[in-house]
């Protein structure tokens, strides 16, 4: 009697141990992505990544969290190893500076003048004291980017010489530019490079932020600013864009600003904040929910029909994207999770012709791509630098069948033949078999003939074969996706003790094996053996 009582209870034990681990294992699935490879659909900028640098001081503030202690324009160390490594390691990147406070700042041009801090005052508009700008600091700023290999764009204080009405936030009175102009002006006789100036942050209508300008009005600004940047760098070889707005999408206001400003706008620039207030719990589920990231791509179709429908030659831009307002949540919007929603980004604007996305923020808040005053990588920059490596120009249409949580995008492959495909698995439970076809047939299929040697894109990287192709999987370290760790191919990501990028090593895979996107992962893969019209390297 005993030993059937164990015999029973040993199998009992076998049985549960089979159940759980068939419960805790991922289930599969099978999944089948085409890419379009006759034609591109949209073409971005070669330095598409972007991150802003803001001026919001240390007593800047939001639900009892202070988050941006020395990372502002205004006090970051420009010194600082890891941070000259992190802005280095793009060359170039995109850097956007300005943000809410731009619109309370104004230049030091004249040594004679004060030239104070930004101060947390509540009377005052936008809850701050106006702050300033030395010309020393912009100096130290100009050689930082110098040294870094940036590109640089830098947001004007467009509400000089209005007047806002602090009942409703609208404005009256056109913009004066006699300080623009006397930065612009130094700006030139330094010889610093700029690469385009913005007007006003956030201004844009009834999605203004504490201060509304009209459409009409806004666009006789641009006017303006145009014609000063055309005066200033008249014997200059390459002219600054004109960007604006910098506002929240609206399809009344931005057609009738886009409209109006045909001839002295280069770049139309909008924000993105679609997840919600740095607060809200449900940010998570919201990255992780297709349906919801689907929504933006509205915003995108309708800017890009209203450029289109104007006959203007200027471009769309995302200028100060970071997903949660009120500087982000912290180990949401700053870990590993905020990738799935970032990459996401990323490959929704290039399909609908964005140039440039601008991420908030290279560092300060909860969304840096850098931890704070550290300057350490956060899983998000590791995501971006990628892109940046991998994701060429050109854009192809990816279509994905059998699944909603897969997203799929496809770029041919940066200074490299091929193409890249980006796959993001949000489900949390299956294991996705990817098979891959373009409208030439399979081209996960073993390349015939003897194999060619080649060395990988990337220094340092083994030399692979042409009947191989390379994959970049990212993981979060224990499936922990409010990690602020990264795993690529297994392997955590971090720096040196010098401050150093760690190298970005791909797996090396079989092209006649399919590609598994495992629960909650994102996976770069940079297709060589591909032949293509629209894809010459």
């Amino acid at each position: 009697m005993i030993n059937l009582l164990c015999s029973l209870l040993l199998w009992g034990c076998i049985v549960y141990l089979i159940l759980n681990r068939a419960l805790e294992s991922p289930k599969k699935g099978k999944v089948h992505v085409l890419i379009n490879s006759t034609v591109e659909i949209g073409q971005t900028d070669q330095d598409f990544i972007c991150a802003t640098l803001d001026w919001w001081p240390p007593d800047k503030c939001d639900y009892g969290t202070c988050t941006w202690a020395t990372d502002t324009l205004l006090n970051l160390d420009l010194n600082n190893t890891n941070l000259l490594n992190a802005v280095k390691a793009f060359w170039p990147l995109k850097i956007r500076m300005g943000g809410t406070l731009q619109d309370r700042l104004i230049y030091q041009t004249n040594e004679q003048l004060p030239c104070n801090t930004f101060v947390k005052d509540n009377s005052q508009f936008l809850g701050f004291s106006q702050g300033c700008l030395p010309m020393s600091r912009w100096d130290d700023l100009n050689l930082f980017f110098k040294h870094t290999g940036a590109v640089v764009t830098f947001g004007l204080n467009a509400l000089t010489g209005r007047t806002v009405n602090p009942e409703d936030g609208w404005t009256t009175g056109a913009w004066d530019p006699r300080n623009a102009e006397s930065l612009l002006r130094y700006t030139v006789d330094k010889g610093y490079s700029i690469h385009g100036w913005e007007l006003g942050n956030e201004l844009s209508g009834d999605n203004g932020i504490g201060a509304k300008v009209t459409a009409q009005q806004y666009a006789s600004d641009v006017k303006t600013l145009h014609t000063l940047v055309e005066r200033i760098y008249v014997n200059s070889q390459v002219k600054p864009l004109v960007i604006g707005p910098g506002g929240f999408y609206d399809n009344t206001w931005f057609p009738e600003f886009i409209a109006e400003t045909t001839n002295s706008l280069q770049a139309v620039s909008h924000h993105i904040y679609n997840l919600g207030a740095g607060v809200d719990d449900g940010l998570e589920g919201r990255i992780l929910d297709p349906s919801y990231l689907d929504k933006e791509a509205t915003t995108f179709s309708n800017l890009q029909q209203a450029i289109r429908n104007s006959g203007t030659s200027a471009v769309a831009w995302v200028s100060e994207a970071g997903g949660a307002y009120n500087s982000g949540h912290n180990h949401v919007t700053n870990a590993f999770v905020m990738s799935f929603w970032y990459l996401d980004q990323l490959g929704m604007a290039a399909t609908f012709g964005t140039k440039t996305y601008c991420r908030q923020s290279l560092v300060g808040g909860n969304y840096g791509l850098l931890k704070s005053s550290t300057f350490v990588p956060n899983p998000d920059y590791y995501s971006a630098l990628l892109w940046h490596r991998l994701m060429g120009r050109q854009v192809l249409s990816t279509s994905v069948s059998g699944i909603k949580t897969l997203r799929a995008y496809t770029h041919c492959s940066k200074q490299s033949q091929g193409m890249t495909l980006l796959l993001i698995n949000l489900d949390g439970q299956t294991n996705i078999q990817v098979s891959v076809s373009t409208d030439r047939g399979s081209i996960l299929a073993e390349t015939r003939g003897s194999p060619v040697a080649r060395r990988s894109k990337f220094e340092k990287m083994p030399i692979i074969r042409d009947n191989t192709r390379e994959e970049y999987h990212l993981t979060a370290p224990n499936r922990n996706l409010n990690s602020q760790k990264m795993l690529l191919n297994g392997k955590v990501l971090k720096v040196d003790s010098n401050g150093n990028i760690p190298v970005l090593e791909p797996a090396i895979v079989k092209s006649s094996d399919p590609v598994n996107v495992a629960p909650l992962s994102i996976v770069f893969v940079h297709i060589p053996n591909i032949v293509s019209q629209t894809c010459t390297f």
